[in-house]
């Protein structure tokens, strides 16, 4: 067992984790924020994402321990003050949404591009969520709502 510090969507952590704790298992269940989805556990589907350090990584490949004193910025930390994320908001207006199960890594995704580039192109838009899957919208509708927010 190992001690370690996170800091989750401003807030610090001291936690006492296993070695081979992956990142993903100490949000969902030590922090409780189920908001970051276990999908395919290798790495391949996004639905785990998470803002790492300014960069998305899949959580699911990330050990706890590894995230020693990073910062991390999950679903649950991107609306602020009980509004939403312009993000967020533009996948509601932009039919970005269906079932759900892509949506919290989508939009981080999303997010991290806009903090780098407020104007993205949408060849940088897909290469930004090609690591994320969605089985239900095809994509246009998320493609749009990223591309709206930076239009704005």
């Amino acid at each position: 067992m190992t001690e370690i510090t996170l800091n989750v969507n401003k807030k610090e952590y001291r936690l006492t984790v296993s070695e081979d704790a992956l990142l993903l298992d100490v949000l969902r269940n030590n922090l409780g924020l189920t908001g970051t989805k276990r999908g395919c556990e290798v790495g391949e589907c996004g639905a785990c994402t998470v803002i790492m350090d300014g960069k998305t990584v899949n959580s699911c490949l990330v050990l706890a321990v590894q995230a020693q004193g990073s910062e991390i910025r999950t679903i649950e930390g991107v609306a602020e003050n009980g509004k939403l994320h312009p993000v967020q908001q533009s996948f509601l207006e932009y039919d970005a949404v269906q079932c759900g199960f892509c949506t919290p890594g989508m939009v981080l995704s999303a997010v991290s591009l806009l903090e780098k580039k407020a104007h993205p192109e949408e060849t940088e838009i897909k290469e930004a969520i090609a690591g994320n899957l969605c089985r239900c919208t095809g994509y246009q509708p998320i493609v749009k709502a990223i591309k709206a927010v930076g239009e704005k």
